[in-house]
């Protein structure tokens, strides 16, 4: 198989992948948009509370980048303060790994079933059928995807090129956060940037710590949407996205030295790569976002003093 091959067939992978967030994504928010705004401000008077919120719809809406966006809407609109939304990006932090723990389930006899089902069920115009159908079509979507991604490993690792990227992503870490964080920039989505990861690891191309600087590198690139969102709009918008930058960064930047910890402790949780690196996602959101919490007021002066 030729390289324009791999790579045109990785493209059509990656859309199926996209395509099936998107999907699911819209089948969902067709019952809760409104819910969700309602949610958004009414329970974030407290930091701790915008941080049960914001996993809790991250988890639902299977996107850090859609609740993000959603958030600085709301605070462009003065619905939220930029105060109320840093509890809801701790949140959504923690809700974006539920999809990475998702995929490494192994249902490859229900893909082609959930396919046919949810899109029967598309065709529905009653609301709750519908977003039955997105959801499971999409989900489906997910694991095509992934299978995909699996099936084009090895021939992707047989070009020099991709040797020796991944050789020095062996090597060299910071080239791995890089790495993460410019594929997740371009794509927009951390979760098929951990995918691609996952396929590599599975076949023993990639190193578990490699594969870990990639997935931090990813949460620091999923900003990029917020960002753009706050474009043109008022002050307290892109404070917040600026917020969530230096929150991941900051995350980032400590838990960088404190990879090989965090790869012996995944290791010795599960033994398959996929899930270990799952639970390296799960951990590093968690464990950041439970030391930012209590330091949520400071942390937004710092903010709103450089970039005030």
């Amino acid at each position: 198989m030729g390289l324009f091959s791999i790579i045109t067939l990785l493209a059509v992978y990656l859309a199926i992948f996209l395509i099936g967030m998107t999907v699911m994504r819209s089948g969902l928010l067709q019952l809760s948009e409104e819910r969700t705004k309602g949610y958004l401000t009414k329970f974030t008077d407290m930091p701790w509370k915008g941080l049960l919120i914001g996993i809790l719809i991250t988890g639902l809406l299977q996107s850090s980048s859609a609740v993000m966006v959603i958030t600085v809407g709301l605070v462009a609109a003065g619905y939220l303060t930029f105060y109320q939304s840093i509890g809801i990006m701790l949140g959504s932090n923690i809700g974006s790994t539920f999809i990475t723990e998702l995929i490494t389930i192994d249902i490859s006899q229900l893909i082609f079933p959930m396919l046919i089902i949810g899109f029967l069920f598309l065709f529905s115009k009653k609301k709750l059928p519908f977003s039955f159908g997105s959801s499971i079509f999409g989900l489906g979507c997910l694991f095509v995807a992934m299978n995909g991604f699996e099936s084009l490993a090895i021939p992707l690792a047989g070009f020099p090129s991709v040797q020796d990227m991944l050789a020095m992503t062996n090597d060299h870490h910071l080239f791995g956060v890089g790495i993460g964080t410019l594929l997740t920039a371009v794509i927009q989505s951390s979760s098929a940037t951990t995918g691609i990861s996952m396929s590599f690891l599975n076949n023993d191309l990639l190193s578990l710590p490699a594969g870990i600087a990639i997935m931090l590198g990813a949460n620091i690139g999923t900003c990029v949407t917020a960002f753009l969102a706050s474009i043109g709009s008022i002050r307290e918008a892109k404070l917040t996205a600026y917020a969530h930058i230096w929150l991941n960064v900051i995350g980032v930047a400590v838990f960088f030295p404190l990879i090989p910890w965090l790869s012996g402790l995944v290791s010795m949780l599960a033994s398959s790569a996929d899930v270990q690196l799952a639970h390296s996602s799960l951990i590093f959101n968690v464990i950041s976002s439970a030391l930012a919490l209590p330091f949520v007021r400071p942390f937004a002066r710092f903010v709103e003093r450089l970039h005030g």
